[in-house]
């Protein structure tokens, strides 16, 4: 098996692996789980250690006879927002992660909301003032750590704890909203409003090339030489090969990147790296597979059958606004609260259940509407292998779905990236739009409005 490149795609739930040969096969897979934490209403943690060990626990799994001769690259694709305090010299967590979904930094986006410093956060860094990004979870980690404690998201922390290089790739450092997102730097700027100190932050590489060599701690994979790094759904998008397609991107997870190449000055989305030079529009969706496992436990029932009863059934004009943190791309608005509308005496789980699944490919659909539409969407992740999600989104967005055959398509844009695999091409299965009533989007906008605040948020 020579010139394998090891795959390495780090979640929010789990850590994958994968062992890729030149051809984009799949040689060899494992996983490991990650446990997530809810202390408090708005809180969402995990534990640095825990996540570097799923990372070693998979890693070991997959490469469980095969020579190290075999490998030749690492490739990461990792979780985006999540922030990590560590101290540089011990190697150990100051403090937990927080994770992407965390609201507790709220008070700190509204004190410089209040500032009128939000369209400035803004137009630096490409991103909301919102606390799903990274700046202010930073702020909020550091107060509560010892001065001499550094910072980083997940891809940071694993390179420093595998290699001992305080480094972060550029895609993830420009989800912090601390970076210039146009010119690739950290902001001094943006330190200042946050009150990062630019000393605990780390520095900023290319996304591909010789990023270390994995050291001691890293058990089975020490001597591998580390080549590419990518934000999970940066990973994704370069799967597809999306570039000069029209395509958009859509991985349909726990929440949701909606992401296509190229730049915007709309505020309705993100504009970020996608990888080394590259920019990228973005719309992020908080709950997208949240809202089924949501649905699934409050009716006491899997996720599965949740797809299974909205197969056979309509929404009946119920329509659920997934706004459990309140809701991202294309409003912003943190302020708005979850909505069911429609209810009858009449309705049922089963009308319940589509309108949950509904919730998801209209929530896209807002995206792509925002960006300025798309030739197809371009659909991965967990909740794309439902059949009749992926039906529902071509009708709504009215433009063909083509979903990737491949499962895992971070880890196999990371493989691709650090192997310098070229001229690959995925399988998909595609789905052609059929028309609708145009009422059934005047009704959701209906819906999304009830959840929102009067002011219509920020």
């Amino acid at each position: 098996m020579p010139d394998l490149v090891l795959a390495i795609d780090q979640g929010t739930s789990s850590t994958k692996c994968l062992l890729v040969d030149p051809s984009g096969a799949i040689v060899r897979s494992a996983s490991a789980p990650v446990p997530i934490r809810y202390p408090q209403p708005g809180w969402v943690e995990q534990d640095a250690i825990e996540i570097l060990d799923s990372v070693l626990a998979a890693a070991t799994e997959c490469l469980s006879g095969v020579g190290k001769g075999a490998v030749r690259a690492v490739g990461f694709s990792t979780q985006r927002e999540s922030a990590v305090v560590w101290d540089p010299r011990t190697g150990l967590p100051s403090g937990p992660v927080l994770g992407w979904q965390d609201q507790r930094s709220q008070p700190i986006c509204d004190a410089l909301r209040d500032k009128d410093q939000a369209h400035r956060v803004r137009e630096i860094s490409g991103l909301p003032l919102d606390p799903m990004f990274s700046a202010a979870k930073l702020r909020w980690l550091l107060d509560r750590a010892p001065s001499s404690s550094v910072v980083g998201t997940v891809d940071a922390w694993l390179v420093h704890a595998l290699t001992g290089s305080h480094q972060i790739e550029v895609g993830n450092a420009s989800r912090t909203q601390l970076l210039d997102v146009r010119a690739g730097v950290w902001s001094p700027e943006l330190l200042d409003l946050f009150g990062i100190p630019a000393s605990a932050l780390p520095v900023v590489t290319p996304s591909s090339g010789s990023l270390g060599i994995i050291g001691e701690r890293g058990g089975v994979l020490e001597g591998l030489p580390i080549t590419a790094v990518l934000g999970d759904s940066h990973a994704a998008l370069y799967a597809h090969g999306a570039a000069g397609s029209g395509g958009v991107k859509v991985t349909y997870g726990t929440g949701s990147s909606v992401m296509r190449l190229g730049s915007s000055d709309s505020e309705a989305v993100c504009l970020t790296v996608a990888w080394d030079d590259c920019l990228a529009m973005e719309g992020n969706i908080r709950s997208s597979g949240a809202t089924v496992a949501w649905l699934a436990s409050l009716l006491g029932v899997s996720a599965s059958q949740i797809g299974q009863m909205a197969a056979s059934a309509s929404s009946d004009g119920v329509f659920v606004v997934p706004a459990f943190g309140g809701l991202a791309a294309p409003w912003w608005d943190d302020a708005a609260v979850g909505v069911i509308s429609g209810l009858t005496l009449g309705t049922r789980a089963p009308q319940l259940a589509r309108a949950a699944i509904e919730s998801i490919a209209h929530q896209v659909t807002d995206v792509v509407d925002a960006m300025g539409g798309a030739s197809c969407l371009l659909a991965d992740g967990g909740a794309s292998e439902n059949d009749h999600l992926m039906r529902i989104q071509a009708d709504l967005a009215g433009v063909p779905v083509r979903r990737a055959r491949a499962a895992n398509l971070s880890a196999l844009g990371a493989a691709f990236l650090a192997g310098g695999f070229t001229g690959l091409s995925l399988d998909y299965d595609d789905f052609d739009p059929r028309p609708i009533d145009p009422a059934v989007r005047i009704a959701w906008r209906d819906a999304v409005a009830r959840a929102r605040t009067p002011s219509g948020g920020s």
